[in-house]
Parts: structure tokens; C-alpha cells; sequence
């Protein structure tokens, strides 16, 4: 059974980050921010200006009470400590904030919105310093763990994005639909009436190894070697779409949540391998074991599904409502899975030990 933390919201939460010191922040339709103690008490609350959705929450990385959060076109740098008005706000997006990524130096913000816009905000000049670009929405921007100039994006244009800060244009991309062609899966056919546009992405704390969500209800994921990524396998996770990815601490273990109400955990280890450190020798074997497999302009090869390795989750959780957004924490000790749907409050499960 789940515990419920109420009493923080009155509209259904869309978004949840936790920093270093436990602290939970959650936004929420109608402007409504709220933080939370690791006890699920409401510590802070605030109605923010115009009282757009609340679709995205960040906490910086080097400084716990530092957070960003996207509101409308807008966001809006708040200090925990005492939740009152910003501290600064950025109104350089045209179009609504689906995602906000901080890189873990803390000095660049990425933004991606409804106009499939991605923009880079330099913190430290405070301005604009790129915009990259998707075809449709973006519905994910992700900075990758080690490589604060590296962040990875997707969206409803069914593209997969590696950028380099340093460039305007993508180092790497690849169309979800082609995993689909590539793997040559009987059941595929019904996939053009039900496209694998991407929802969410999770990068492990390796770097190198991410995770993408997607609307066929499939979860795909990629190995970054150098300036490029490899489809490493995939499966069905859920039903209906994928709506959020999440990689623990634990190198690969990845929490799933989906529109079928379900949030799900997943060891996907022994299909991207053990080898954080070394991940092109892991390339290379694997590339030896399967001679047959070839892969060209980004496209997927057909050994990369995962559908003959029988992945399955370790845990299921009913949740019963479609999930939000889903977010880790140790509380008392113990992992912990916080979830947020359609409610107004958010639920809290157990995870086992890894």
C-alpha cells in the first residue's frame, strides 16, 4: 500500500525533484508549488505569478536551496529557504516549458517546449547561449552525468538528440520508428497506428547508458560511445505510453512509469553489460558475438531488441492512475518511489534493496 502525502496541493501534481538534503519539491496545475519535508509535510508553499502549470521542478546540484522550476514560457529561480517571490526569472522560450535539465556544474540550464525548442541558458551570463531544435515538441531535455557539456533530448518528432553544447546541430540522432523497422518484429505492424513518440529520458550514472520512454509503451536503451549512440536493447514495458524513465543510483536499475497506471522496475544490467568504465571494449565483444548485426546513419540493428532476452520487471506496483511523474528518495533509510498522477497528492512506495 501506498503512503499519501496530502494537504500540499489542490490540483493534480504534474511534476517532482528531490535535492541532496531530502527536501521534496512538487509543481502542480494552476501555479501551485509546494516543498516537503522527507516526512511528507508541506514546509513551503507558493501560488506562482499567472498561475500557469507547473511542468517542470530542478534542483540545483551544488546548492540544495537553489530551485528552477518552469512555469508557462517562464522560469523562475527560487530559494527554498523562503519560497516568496523569484529571485530571477527567464522569459526566453516563445512557447510552454515541458523540461528543465541543470548540468551538474550548476552553470548551464536547458529549456525544451511546445515549439520543439531547446534552449540553453548560460546561468553565469544569464542569457541564451544556444537554441537547438526538434521538429515537434520536445517533451524531454537531459544533461548527462559527468559530461556537463553533453545533454540528450527527445520528443513527438520520434527523434532521439545527443548535443554538444559547443554545436548548433545534433552530434548523433535516431528515429524511434526505425528500431521499430529494424527488429522486423511481427507485432510491429500495429506501430504506425500507435507511433513510438518519445515521452521521457533518464541517463544512469555512468553516462553512458540511457533510458527512453515512449508512447508504444516501449522502453529503449542507448549506449553513447564517443559522438554517437547505440540501441542496446528494448522491450514492452507497459501497455499504454511510457510516460516517465528513471535510472537509480544503482548503475542499472530503472524505474518505469506508464499511462496504464502501472510504475514499474526494471535490471536491465545484463543487457547493456557490467562495464561502466569501459564501455567501447563492451561494444566491441558484443559486436563480435553478433557478426550478423550491422547499423547505419543511427538506425538500430536487428540483435539489438531486446524481445528474445525476456527482460522483466522486479517489481510491479498497480498504481492505478496514470503516473506523472515518478522521483526517488531514501526516506528513513529505505528507498523509496514517490509518484504523481491526476491527484493532488502524491504516493510513496517501497523499493527493494539492490
Amino acid at each position: 500500500m501506498a503512503v499519501k502525502w496530502t494537504d500540499g496541493h489542490s490540483s493534480s501534481i504534474l511534476c517532482l525533484n528531490i535535492n541532496k538534503e531530502g527536501l521534496v519539491a512538487s509543481g502542480a496545475e494552476r501555479g501551485e508549488l509546494t516543498i516537503w519535508d522527507g516526512k511528507g509535510i508541506p514546509v513551503g508553499q507558493l501560488q506562482l505569478h499567472k498561475a500557469d502549470d507547473v511542468t517542470s521542478v530542478v534542483f540545483s546540484p551544488t546548492c540544495p536551496t537553489r530551485l528552477y522550476t518552469s512555469h508557462g514560457e517562464t522560469i523562475s529561480l527560487l530559494d527554498v529557504r523562503s519560497l516568496k517571490e523569484p529571485t530571477e526569472c527567464f522569459q526566453v522560450n516563445e512557447e510552454e516549458i515541458n523540461c528543465l535539465s541543470v548540468n551538474e556544474t550548476d552553470n548551464f540550464l536547458a529549456a525544451a517546449d511546445d515549439s520543439g525548442t531547446i534552449k540553453i541558458i548560460d546561468l553565469e551570463n544569464k542569457k541564451v547561449s544556444r537554441s537547438l531544435r526538434h521538429s515537434n515538441i520536445c517533451s524531454s531535455v537531459v544533461f548527462r552525468p559527468q559530461r556537463p557539456q553533453s545533454l540528450l533530448s527527445c520528443g513527438l518528432d520520434m527523434q532521439v538528440m545527443l548535443w554538444n553544447l559547443q554545436k548548433a546541430r545534433p552530434l548523433w540522432t535516431t528515429n524511434l520508428q526505425d528500431c521499430e523497422m529494424e527488429e522486423a518484429n511481427p507485432q510491429s505492424a500495429g506501430q504506425f497506428f500507435n507511433p513510438p513518440l518519445a515521452h521521457s529520458l533518464s541517463v544512469a550514472s555512468c553516462g553512458n547508458i540511457f533510458g527512453c520512454g515512449a508512447q508504444d509503451g516501449k522502453v529503449r536503451i542507448f549506449r553513447v560511445t564517443g559522438v554517437k549512440f547505440e540501441h542496446e536493447l528494448g522491450f514492452k514495458g507497459h501497455s499504454l505510453g511510457v510516460s516517465q524513465v528513471l535510472f537509480m543510483p544503482e548503475a542499472y536499475w530503472l524505474l518505469t512509469g506508464g499511462n496504464d497506471g502501472k510504475v514499474l522496475l526494471w535490471d536491465v544490467s545484463s543487457g547493456v553489460g557490467k562495464q561502466q568504465k569501459s564501455p567501447a571494449k563492451s561494444l566491441q565483444r558484443k559486436k563480435a558475438q553478433a557478426p550478423t548485426s550491422t547499423k547505419k546513419d543511427g538506425k538500430p540493428n536487428k540483435m539489438a531488441s531486446n524481445e528474445h532476452a525476456r527482460i522483466l520487471p522486479r517489481l510491479t506496483i498497480e498504481h492505478g492512475e496514470k503516473v506523472n511523474w515518478i522521483s526517488c528518495a531514501e526516506i528513513k533509510g529505505s528507498k523509496r518511489v514517490l509518484v504523481a498522477d491526476q491527484s493532488s497528492s502524491i504516493s510513496v512506495y517501497p523499493l527493494p534493496e539492490a
